[in-house]
């Protein structure tokens, strides 16, 4: 059991039977028709009965509370928050997920954007290191691309990242780089978009599909309407964003008023990025640049 598994574990003293000893109990009853019925499972103990259709509202309790305890136990604060493409590959590394020669050109020339998540995620964590690792940590999705570069870029300087997995249709399995207690696995997409903005300082959005844009629409919408205080939100890549949406034309046709542009910043460059948070904040300059491995 890891450190982290075993401060989950602890429990305020009591003369009282657990949960977990009585689990145990039961399982060593006498093979009967009644012990073997669904019915005398214990009712926390009973896969069936917890993902049924009747216990959503528990199950989404429950995702909630699991990552909210062991961040709390770790002393977490506050986060940044990077988004971006599952499929864009480290620089030199094939496009995997390309389906044709066009998407492979594009998604490796889109490699830079892992450098620049990497860096970004570097300067983040420097921060975040000198305030105990307590402000400022980086949280991903816990998936390759992007995520992979932004927990990759924490580890470099021996940071802390919090990785959000979600259960997919294909296999999925979290990166290599994200800290083992604060790799955590989902269910619903809500309580993990909760997650994700309810300790965030900033969001930094790198090129993605379907996904990275549900999550920069999200955050975008809830600054918007005032249901979020308003933090820096980044969009790196000019060139890709310009392209592929176009926030001109919505505020000429009324649908967004003329202002709301403003709401978030386009960068190119991780240095860049990080500036706009560190004057936001009014945070201290970096004292030492990190290059490289």
């Amino acid at each position: 059991m890891s450190s982290g598994d075993a401060g989950m574990a602890k429990r305020r003293p009591t003369p009282l039977r657990t949960s977990g000893e009585d689990v145990a109990a039961s399982k060593r009853a006498p093979s009967t028709p009644q012990t073997e019925s669904s019915a005398f499972r214990l009712a926390f103990a009973d896969d069936e009965f917890l993902t049924s259709e009747d216990t959503r509202g528990i199950r989404f309790q429950l995702e909630y509370l699991k990552p909210e305890f062991r961040m709390r136990e770790r002393g977490i604060n506050s986060t940044v928050v990077l988004f971006g493409g599952a499929r864009i590959p480290e620089p030199g590394k094939p496009a995997w997920a390309a389906k044709n020669e066009v998407q492979k050109a594009n998604l490796e020339a889109a490699s830079r954007y892992y450098d620049e998540a990497r860096r970004f995620a570097q300067l983040a964590s420097a921060t975040s290191r000198a305030l105990d690792y307590k402000d400022y940590v980086v949280v991903t999705g816990g998936g390759p691309g992007v995520m992979e570069a932004g927990n990759r870029g924490a580890a470099d300087v021996g940071a802390p990242s919090i990785g959000l997995n979600i259960v997919l249709p294909h296999e999925q399995a979290p990166n290599a780089y994200v800290t083992p207690d604060l790799s955590f696995n989902f269910h619903y997409f809500a309580t993990r978009k909760i997650h994700f903005l309810l300790r965030a300082k900033a969001v930094a959005v790198f090129p993605g599909g379907f996904g990275t844009l549900d999550e920069f629409f999200e955050t975008l919408t809830l600054i918007q309407t005032g249901r979020m205080a308003r933090i820096p939100l980044l969009l790196f890549g000019a060139e890709f964003w310009r392209k592929v949406i176009n926030f001109e034309a919505l505020a000429e046709a009324g649908t967004i008023a003329p202002t709301d542009p403003q709401l978030f910043t386009i960068v190119d460059t991780a240095e860049e990025g990080w500036d706009v948070i560190r004057q936001f904040y009014n945070l201290p300059e970096i004292d030492e640049v990190l290059r490289g491995d």
